[in-house]
């Protein structure tokens, strides 16, 4: 943030001209000032702000005053004066003097501070201690004033050399500046945090609004990019379908004999389109579970059938390969309340996937448990699952011995599109929607999946599905 970037903001900080005493030092802490001087020289002090609000007043009841209150002209008399010395300019330095009808004084002493009035201080009424009777003015006051009784009572007003009230008000000037210098400072650094915080919360206000709108702008990319993909698959499923038909017509020789070399290529057709029917397939269900509109047909399903078919599927892709393909499924496991194929699919791609990755003579092993999962997910509440409550679920993994995930790439294997080795020179064919494909699936399921280590070689990845469906409440 640039101070004084503008006049606005740097009278903000500094307070321009509306400074104001009050601001720079606490009540209280005024009202100390006056209360001690008060008890130390015995002199009325009042300190008013620079508007004239009474922020401190240190004296006790004078009984002259109070007893010239109790007559109507006397006590309109008092108020003229105090109005007037509250409105007097008392200009820089020591202040002026004015005097009382009573014979008594004021003192009035300008509080500035940065070159700014801030406020004043009143100093008295006293009776300068040279004047021992009371002026003529006092009984002139009011026709029904007591003579004697004004002699006695001005005798008790308070009583003090107009030396020693000049003494009094460079020593609470010099003491207010003291305590306004610190305040001013403590002010002043308040003032340029406050502006310091607002300026980065307009910052971040603005950086927010162009996330915001970043955001939702690639949400609708998103969106078209979904709704393009799935277009095009579904318009490129029909011909390709024929193109495979065709292919199978022509390995059977319904057209006619195939040389060797001919059948070899008619083979290559028909295995490339399988392929290609397959990637389709994938980006069709990719965009039906990024646009919520796959819907699950969820059942009780048997875990140990499931998973023999599983392995009777994958079994000549796994003798191809030269990989020994196994599964252990441990005894009396429940029945889940799962999508029977959608979960059939994720333990294809899985198994798949390993097969594809493991070497000739590696293996590959589904194992079957009986678990549990927290019933939230580690992503809730910022990963803190410590009070959540536990599900029976059942733990599917799938270990290979392949060439395994580097721990820094094992966040972003579920990412659609996303290959450990993007290269164009990379030994496995793939799309990298498997995976993807295989989260989407299982969290469609309130289930969860992960990658482990599999040392010292190879990859597992487990998948958790809760036996029972959730219950709300």
């Amino acid at each position: 943030m640039s101070i004084g970037a503008t006049g606005k903001s740097l009278a903000e900080l500094t307070l321009g001209e509306s400074m104001q005493l009050e601001e720079l030092v606490e009540r209280d802490a005024l009202a100390e000032i006056a209360r001690s001087a008060y008890d130390l020289f015995k002199v009325p002090i009042r300190i008013f702000g620079a508007e004239g609000k009474l922020l401190a007043d240190a004296a006790e009841p004078i009984a002259l005053y109070a007893y010239l209150n109790t007559l109507k002209s006397a006590r309109v008399a008092l108020h003229d004066i105090a109005g007037i010395v509250k409105s007097l300019d008392p200009g820089s330095g020591e202040g002026i003097v004015h005097p009382c009808v009573t014979g008594a004084l004021y003192r009035i002493v300008a509080i500035e501070h940065d070159g700014r009035r801030i406020g004043r201080l009143v100093l008295g009424p006293f009776v300068p201690d040279n004047m021992q009777t009371p002026p003529r003015s006092l009984f002139d006051l009011d026709p029904e004033i007591e003579i004697e009784r004004a002699i006695r009572l001005f005798a008790e007003a308070p009583h003090a050399s107009e030396e020693r009230v000049l003494f009094i008000g460079r020593h609470l000037s010099k003491m207010l500046d003291l305590i306004l210098f610190s305040g001013y400072r403590a002010l002043l650094t308040s003032n340029m945090h406050l502006m310091s915080v607002r300026e980065s919360f307009r910052e971040l206000e603005s950086k927010n609004d162009k996330l915001q709108a970043a955001y939702d702008r690639l949400r609708e990319l998103d969106r078209l990019k979904s709704n393009f993909l799935a277009t095009v698959s579904h318009e490129l499923r029909t011909p390709l379908t024929s193109i495979i038909g065709y292919s199978e017509m022509l390995v059977e020789n319904l057209a006619g004999d195939l040389t060797d070399e001919q059948r070899d290529f008619v083979q290559t057709i028909r295995d490339k389109g399988e392929q290609l029917l397959l990637l389709i397939k994938s980006l069709l269900d990719l965009g039906k579970l990024e646009s919520g509109t796959m819907s699950l047909r969820k059942s009780h399903v048997d875990i140990s059938g499931l998973v023999r078919d599983v392995v009777a599927t994958m079994n000549p892709t796994a003798r191809k390969k030269e990989v020994e393909l196994g599964y252990e499924v441990e005894a009396s496991l429940p029945q889940v309340w799962a999508d029977a194929e959608r979960l059939r699919q994720v333990l294809l791609n899985l198994t798949e996937n390993a097969i594809k990755f493991t070497p000739s003579r590696g293996s590959v092993v589904i194992a079957v448990r009986l678990g549990a999962m927290d019933t939230a997910k580690p992503d809730d509440a910022g990963g803190i699952v410590i009070l959540s409550a536990r599900r029976t679920a059942v733990e599917f993994s799938v270990s290979d011995t392949g060439i395994g995930i580097p721990p820094a790439e094992r966040a972003r294997v579920f990412d659609a599109f996303y290959q450990v080795d993007s290269s164009s020179t990379r030994e496995q064919g793939g799309t990298g929607l498997g995976l993807s494909i295989v989260k989407r699936l299982v969290d469609a399921h309130d289930g969860l999946v992960r990658v482990e280590d599999n040392r010292p070689c190879g990859t597992v990845f487990v998948v958790t599905i809760p036996v029972k469906r959730a219950t709300l409440g």
